[in-house]
């Protein structure tokens, strides 16, 4: 039997990152150079000593299965317990594609029960935090609820673009409002849920017999247990938290990094954040080079005259002479060929940069993303002056 497992929805199309997320799921995108996404809420399940995980995938999983293999860089390895990949399957009892978060637990209701939990942790593997899961399950029992729900203060002005909660003074939920006009409270859900399991499972099973429910939690199990009045409070969250939907908030995130005064700390020794570590050689700087505000990582050959200015140059990465790059997030493998000048783009892996190119963007824009094919159809448009 184990107290709390977790199982973290990772099937996101990530649709709003456009060729960010054309091959590979939402959870396996790169961030920060070295990392991919889902890193940071399988680093929160290790820290929080939650070594019993199921990864519901869904979209392109092909990349996001190898990159988390056995589990071993966040030490779930393991024979009893680790992580489990739960892709969507059929069976002769049913099962389809996965139509919400809700369905997706529930077609794997199966796993959870051989552990006999007798609380569930679920989480996404799309956002950018860290957080003390084993705080949010302490709350959960010290207030005897069904389900806690963690939420973040959001800016007023906001407020509606999130799922909102409205609580009393002790944290009781008592309404959940999606996207209001006029927002009673600016606590926005996470969406980090720890709910009782057996009081969930009942739920489960009653959603998935209603044809007309979207089976999601946040629009049908949560107002379900609401309507039943069951004791359902919010964990105010105050560190760092970045739902990175767009290229825009990706773009944020990655930029986020470079602040000394940002919360998210790579170097936290209390608090590490795993990856798979492929043992790249160190960074090697030719030359004159000038580097300004900027996250270079292992692997890395630059060469003289060149110019970095507020980006993140991810593992083996090799720039010629004389580039100027600027506000840009340069993804691993990428080859970048002398006299270039990129302004606030993203490289997707492994693309080849030719000689001369000069990609510009006006900053009040969001970030071009450039991949190889897009460079091979000439579907790049070079703004500014060169």
């Amino acid at each position: 039997m184990k107290e709390c497992i977790g199982m973290l929805l990772a099937g996101g199309e990530g649709k709003r990152l456009g060729a960010l997320t054309n091959d590979i799921a939402k959870p396996a995108v790169p961030f920060g150079g070295k990392y991919r996404i889902i890193d940071f809420t399988l680093s929160n399940c290790a820290n929080s000593s939650v070594h019993t995980v199921g990864v519901l995938t869904q979209y392109s999983p092909l990349e996001l299965h190898k990159h988390i293999g056995n589990g071993k860089p966040w030490d779930m390895d393991r024979h009893n317990g680790g992580v489990t990949v739960l892709s969507p399957y059929t069976a002769k009892s049913g099962g389809d594609w996965y139509s919400g978060t809700a369905d997706a637990i529930y077609q794997n209701i199966h796993f959870i029960s051989q552990y006999n939990p007798k609380y569930i942790l679920v989480i996404s593997g799309d956002h950018i935090y860290q957080m003390d899961y084993q705080k949010l399950l302490d709350q959960h029992k010290e207030t005897k609820a069904d389900a806690t729900i963690s939420v973040i203060e959001v800016p007023w002005a906001e407020a509606s673009r999130f799922g909102i909660l409205n609580t009393t003074d002790s944290l009781r939920i008592f309404e959940f409002e999606e996207k209001p006009q006029l927002p009673q409270s600016n606590l926005a859900s996470m969406g980090i849920y720890i709910f009782t399991w057996e009081v969930l499972k009942a739920y489960l099973l009653k959603d998935a017999k209603k044809k007309a429910s979207s089976h999601d939690f946040g629009k049908d199990i949560i107002p379900a247990m609401l309507c039943d009045n069951r004791k359902l409070y919010a964990y105010r969250f105050d560190g760092y938290w970045k739902d990175v939907g767009t290229v825009q908030s990706y773009w944020e995130a990655n930029m986020d990094l470079l602040k000394e005064e940002c919360q998210l700390q790579l170097d936290n020794k209390q608090w590490r954040v795993y990856t798979n570590n492929f043992n790249y050689p160190s960074q090697f700087i030719s030359g004159t080079v000038k580097i300004n505000n900027s996250l270079i990582n292992d692997g890395c050959f630059i060469y003289g005259g060149s110019t970095i200015e507020e980006s993140v140059i991810s593992t083996n990465v090799e720039i010629e002479k004389n580039c100027y790059i600027q506000q840009s997030i340069i993804h691993t493998g990428v080859k970048i060929g002398k006299n270039c000048i990129l302004e606030r783009v993203i490289i997707m892996e492994n693309t080849v940069i030719p000689e001369g190119t000069i990609i510009r963007t006006d900053k009040m824009e969001e970030p071009i993303v450039i991949n190889q094919k897009v460079l091979e159809a000439k579907l790049v448009v070079r703004g500014g002056e060169n």
